[in-house]
């Protein structure tokens, strides 16, 4: 099924994500079983999601789900390998973004470590680790990184029962 198909479904439209979002979660990776390992409990329902500017020292304290806690410490060894690999599609033009503007060329995905583990504070990256891992790698480089990025960052919202009446399903 096309993105444009899967965002109009039935059980994926009541969310009100952005379509960046959805694209790179749950269409790219619904079935990515690390995924599965690391949010499978989540209400979907129950994530609303915003742009957010990230320090470069932040994205680089950021971990992981648990089931690939170590890939952007391992992307991080060798960041223009990666950078490289991404060149076609979406990637094109990849490198050149890196080069000149320090930072990604599409936003990667964070996710409120408190819908992951109740209690828990911070972001943890959710998708886009090759571009965390291409960041820290270019840093330790000395390489030119920018002091701040964007991201999508997913926060927990009320649940449909607590919400006022007309209030938002989502903030997308």
């Amino acid at each position: 099924m096309s993105l444009e198909e899967f965002c109009a479904h039935p059980l994926i439209s009541p969310l009100g994500w952005p379509v960046d979002v959805l694209d790179q979660f749950l269409y790219e990776h619904g079935a990515h079983e690390p995924f599965h390992q690391d949010y499978g409990h989540i209400d979907l329902s129950r994530i609303s999601w915003t742009e957010q500017v990230i320090t470069a020292d932040e994205f680089c304290l950021m971990p992981t789900g648990a089931s690939e806690d170590d890939l952007i410490d391992y992307i991080a060894e060798n960041p223009d390998h990666h950078i490289g690999t991404r060149t076609s599609g979406v990637h094109e033009g990849v490198g050149e973004w890196w080069a000149e503007r320090g930072t990604w060329k599409r936003r990667p995905l964070l996710l409120d470590r408190a819908l992951v583990t109740p209690g828990s504070t911070g972001l943890q990256v959710l998708e886009g680790r090759t571009r965390v891992g291409v960041l820290k790698g270019r840093r330790r480089q000395g390489a030119y990184v920018a002091a701040q990025h964007l991201a999508w960052a997913g926060h927990p919202s009320p649940a449909p029962e607590d919400r006022r009446p007309g209030e938002p399903f989502t903030a997308a």
